[in-house]
């Protein structure tokens, strides 16, 4: 069977752009291809799709100017050689060699521009791209590395790359900033903090009655920052979490922040401490060999009943008193809060997936995971522009929390009558 295709040599692109806008034919038998021209596959990649955007300016021109016939000069825009220019891609600009065409006559004015170049160098995602790059751990130092080498592609300096990434990771933190949620049922609300060298990052992530997260919100500053949690907080109020209805708190333990709840969204709200914060706190005060009776004995409680749990819980509290006060002090500190889902009679699935702030802390590893590379923290603004940006690469792979099903039940609880909010606030006084 006759072979209908042709085969570039290395480096000429503009053989192959030429057939490629004169037949038409976009798909090429790549295998073929490297093995007659013996080149590497990324350096075929590169001339087909340098030699692809060049056949697209030669039609582009064709449109303008007609098609080209040597020696024959029609109509008023004619071909007048080739020059080069610059086009705008994905992740990087790249050198290409365009058509030029002019009018008849000279003087200013006279030089006409091709449709396609026009689009391509005006109309760029290399901010929105490099963003993406970045958030996947590539530090500015090393992002030239990771684009295709080509000695022909420009402007992927780290300066430029730290320009650019400002620029977008800006854009990310205002699309944060203007996220309404007036249309979710947002019924349980994580709320807590991530540092960044010197600087912490108070965050909020919202679960709605289908068992969707999102990412609610940031602001700079930790959770024991009493005026940073009353900000978020006033701020998802602005855009929707308002406080016509009850919801969940879980919290990583703070007095700032379970305050901040009191003061925005009333004390009616049930509050769920963490209970992996809670354990490490207190395990914090503690000698490294009694830390895992400690830690077991707090673990068992909590699957307990809330009455019984607290009791047994209370009575650990005694045994340490004599010995590690303030590790007594720390297990008695919020102690009924670290029960308050134990008493909605919610199934253990659910259950489990509220108890804690792994809902948020989760998501949180993928920040740090996208941050990693960052060895210079320069102000709380950066901190907050790197954050909003991972936290949304992050929600991407977002999935529904475990026990979404059985949501209906908190929310039957969170809708309860005053009489049956009554009864469990009385159970989950006696200790």
């Amino acid at each position: 069977m006759t072979k209908q295709y042709q085969v570039a040599e290395r480096g000429d692109s503009r053989k192959l752009a030429e057939f490629l806008s004169r037949e038409g034919q976009l798909l090429l038998p790549m295998l073929d291809l490297i093995t007659q021209a013996e080149m590497a596959v990324d350096e075929l990649i590169d001339m087909a799709g340098r030699a692809t955007i060049e056949a697209i300016l030669l039609m582009s021109a064709e449109q303008v100017a007609g098609v080209k016939h040597p020696g024959k000069a029609a109509g008023s825009v004619r071909w007048h050689g080739r020059q080069s220019g610059v086009v705008n891609l994905a992740e990087r600009k790249l050198r290409v060699s365009k058509p030029r065409l002019r009018r008849k006559g000279r003087g200013q004015g006279a030089e006409v521009e091709v449709p396609a170049y026009e689009a391509l160098r005006t109309h760029s995602r290399l901010g929105e791209r490099m963003l993406e790059i970045l958030m996947r751990g590539v530090s500015t130092r090393n992002y030239a590395q990771v684009l295709p080498e080509m000695a022909e592609t420009v402007a992927v300096s780290k300066s430029n790359v730290s320009r650019e990434f400002i620029e977008a990771s800006e854009k990310a933190l205002k699309r944060l900033a203007q996220r309404d949620f007036s249309d979710k049922d947002i019924l349980i609300v994580y709320l807590d903090g991530l540092r960044f060298g010197s600087y912490h990052v108070l965050g909020a992530i919202g679960v709605d009655s289908e068992g969707y997260k999102h990412v609610l919100g940031l602001v700079a500053g930790g959770s024991e920052n009493a005026t940073a949690c009353k900000q978020l907080l006033e701020d998802l109020v602005s855009r929707g979490v308002k406080p016509g209805r009850r919801r969940l708190f879980v919290i990583d333990g703070s007095k700032a922040l379970r305050a901040g709840v009191d003061a925005v969204y009333g004390q009616d709200n049930p509050v769920q401490r963490c209970r992996t914060h809670k354990i490490r706190n207190v395990t914090d005060h503690l000698p490294k060999s009694v830390r895992p009776q400690v830690r077991s004995a707090m673990r068992a409680a909590y699957r307990l009943e809330p009455a019984e749990g607290m009791a047994r819980l209370a009575q650990q509290a005694r045994w340490l008193e004599a010995e590690y006060p303030e590790a007594a002090a720390s297990l008695r500190e919020g102690l009924a809060e670290t029960f308050t889902v134990n008493t909605m009679d919610l199934p253990g699935k659910l259950r489990r997936c509220l108890c804690t702030t792994n809902v948020i802390e989760s998501p949180q590893s993928g920040v740090r995971m996208r941050t990693r590379r960052v060895c210079r923290w320069r102000d709380a603004s950066m901190a907050l522009r790197w954050a909003a940006s991972a936290f949304l690469t992050t929600e991407k792979s977002f999935r529904r929390i475990m026990g979404h099903d059985q949501l209906w039940i908190l929310q039957s609880y969170l809708d309860g009558s005053d009489e049956t909010e009554a009864a469990v606030a009385r159970k989950a006084r006696v200790a």
